[in-house]
């Protein structure tokens, strides 16, 4: 299909476009990019012509953080389910993590990802365990994961605890220029803790989670990062000083980025209305002076991209107490308007720093060829109205999982088209 989208406002970091141009896709690539294409003069005759006047275009989002759930978890999200709510939500790649069951931890379950994601809307692009079984006791075959598909390493769900063996998969994934995805939570201290320790916690009568829980790993690692030369990504960053040491470590020229979801820089803990498992995510909300201090790293580029931790769970799961519930919440389908609302909307990032973190840094990342609309990349574009508004409605969610603290949250900022390779996966009608 020859695509044509015409009178948009690019906003495209990677090639240093931002103003009014025309696109033209052609064979699943950017085949022209310029203001006021003339087809006639192209001897081009478009199958589908999207007036995009009054809207914006942008690089495709790429969440680096996903919980597809299957294999093992089918009730809770499936990749399809999942691949569906992405599109939706302008997400045109994917990276799936490791937790499932049985875990990513062999070449069948890595193949068998990309054999079902291959039907489905959006590029899916799966992460690998870092020990079999995420058991923590011995490492998986790192060498034979990537070659069969794996874009990074990660435990994502805990940390590997076991120091030497978490330095020498950093080794091996360092030899091979792959990325450690790194979940840092020290789980002796994290306990029996539901919510972030606090003073809603002790109203509220719940086991909390310290700072401590998140930093004490995050210093570990990076640490462990300066020693062997990995590629470091932190995900869901938290806390102040996580930011304050993620800062650090990039002014030492460590090989360091991070990440943080939109709860993090929009909800803290005294925004829990009660014992109400939708809050309930790991790491979790923390206290206002961690919010700020997420926003501000945002604002100053210490925190690099915008991921979601999209962690669906069935209904039954989440409306047990925080006590037996488990942690997460979806993402997917709310991230870039919650993006749009609370960070562009308030001047906290521009238009390009929100492309940068939620499309052009991942794809740096992962070292892909995607997040740019130049000629003759992959077309992968989301096309979003900007003054839109509307209440997020749970009820609605392409995801099996309904489990969302901003239900009903007034939002501005709506995904109308999402293209991938060139074919539209997603119109709102």
């Amino acid at each position: 299909m020859i695509l044509y989208i015409k009178n948009g406002y690019l906003v495209d970091p990677a090639s240093a476009r931002e103003g009014h141009y025309d696109i033209l896709i052609k064979d699943n690539r950017v085949w022209k990019v310029g203001p006021q294409l003339n087809l006639d003069d192209l001897d081009i005759v478009a199958d589908k012509v999207i007036d995009a006047s009054g809207k914006f275009v942008m690089p495709g989002f790429i969440d680096l953080h996903v919980h597809l759930r299957e294999p093992g978890y089918e009730y809770k999200e499936t990749i399809l389910s999942g691949s569906k709510a992405a599109a939706a939500g302008g997400f045109t790649t994917i990276c799936a993590m490791p937790n499932t069951k049985p875990a990513l931890d062999s070449i069948e379950t890595i193949s068998r990802v990309i054999g079902i994601a291959h039907e489905g809307p959006v590029n899916v692009l799966p992460i690998a365990a870092i020990t079999k079984g995420q058991d923590g006791k011995d490492l998986t075959d790192i060498y034979q994961l990537a070659e069969a598909g794996a874009v990074a390493i990660s435990e994502d769900g805990k940390s590997v605890l076991d120091t030497g063996l978490y330095a020498k998969a950093m080794r091996q994934a360092q030899d091979i220029d792959i990325p450690v995805f790194a979940h840092c939570e020290d789980k002796s201290l994290a306990a029996d803790g539901v919510m972030n320790e606090g003073e809603k916690a002790k109203e509220l009568g719940l086991p909390g989670i310290s700072n401590a829980v998140e930093d004490v790993i995050t210093a570990r690692d990076i640490l462990l990062a300066k020693e062997t030369g990995v590629r470091l990504h932190l995900c869901h960053c938290s806390t102040k000083d996580s930011t304050y040491m993620l800062d650090i470590g990039k002014k030492c020229g460590l090989k360091i980025t991070g990440e943080t979801c939109p709860h993090y820089f929009i909800l803290s803990d005294s925004h829990i209305p009660g014992d109400d498992a939708n809050y309930k995510m790991n790491p979790p909300l923390r206290s206002l002076r961690d919010v700020e201090a997420i926003k501000k790293a945002l604002k100053n580029d210490i925190i690099d991209v915008i991921a979601t931790d999209h962690a669906p769970h069935s209904r039954e799961e989440k409306s047990q107490s925080m006590l037996g519930a488990p942690f997460g919440i979806v993402g997917l389908e709310t991230a870039f308007s919650l993006t749009w609302s609370e960070l562009v909307g308030t001047g906290i990032l521009t238009y390009r720093q929100m492309v940068e973190k939620m499309s052009l840094n991942p794809a740096k990342i992962l070292g892909i060829d995607r997040g740019c609309i130049g000629e003759g990349y992959i077309a992968d574009i989301v096309i979003i109205d900007p003054q839109a508004e509307y209440l997020i409605d749970k009820n609605k969610f392409y995801s099996k999982g309904k489990n969302t603290p901003f239900h009903k949250r007034k939002v501005q900022g709506r995904v109308l088209y999402t293209i991938v390779s060139g074919d539209i996966v997603y119109e709102y009608k």
